[in-house]
């Protein structure tokens, strides 16, 4: 079982950054796969970013690609998505999410946080 907390949402101008943060519990952290996700109103879910167990890995939605960056830190159980040039259309309710397996992927996904809102202004 793995839980996960998002936090680091909140509300920032076009162009502005933020970095959001997703803690893990459990002690296996480090053999799962990562991703985030995000859900904007209206919408169904996409998928934006995801990372390998070892973070040598990543792949990123196009939308997003330059401009965010997913990373991890096993040692603090621990996955960041640095959004960078952020945008309207990036708003959402972000979530992170765990499944096991040694690559990225865009499905599949076991484990999910509760979210936490980016707006971006326009």
């Amino acid at each position: 079982q793995v839980q996960l907390v998002e936090s680091g949402g909140g509300l920032v101008q076009a162009g502005g950054s933020l970095r959001l943060s997703c803690a893990a519990s459990g002690r296996t952290f480090s053999s799962y796969a990562m991703g985030w996700f995000r859900q904007a109103p209206g919408k169904e879910r996409e998928f934006v970013a995801a990372i390998s167990w070892s973070g040598g890995d990543t792949n990123y939605a196009d939308s997003v690609k330059g401009r965010f960056t997913i990373s991890r830190d096993n040692a603090k159980n621990t996955v960041y998505l640095q959004m960078n040039s952020l945008n309207p259309e990036d708003t959402a309710v972000y979530y992170c999410a765990a499944r096991r397996g040694a690559g990225t992927y865009l499905y599949g996904y076991d484990y999910w946080g509760q979210g936490t809102q980016v707006t971006v202004s326009s």
